[in-house]
């Protein structure tokens, strides 16, 4: 199925660039190391006035 006819036609170029970006993608994506992001909070007192 999977011959040289094959990836000579369109739909075999897909299925390869489709196959390359995908191993692309996971060999970048298993290289980074984020740290999970916190939600902002506050540090000091924050003291709410109603204005009337």
């Amino acid at each position: 199925m999977y011959d040289r006819r094959f990836f000579q036609t369109k739909l075999g170029q897909a299925a390869l660039a489709s196959v390359v970006a995908m191993t692309a993608f996971v060999a970048l994506s298993t290289q980074m190391h984020v740290t999970p992001a916190y939600a902002a909070t506050p540090t000091t007192t924050i003291e709410m006035v109603e204005i009337a």
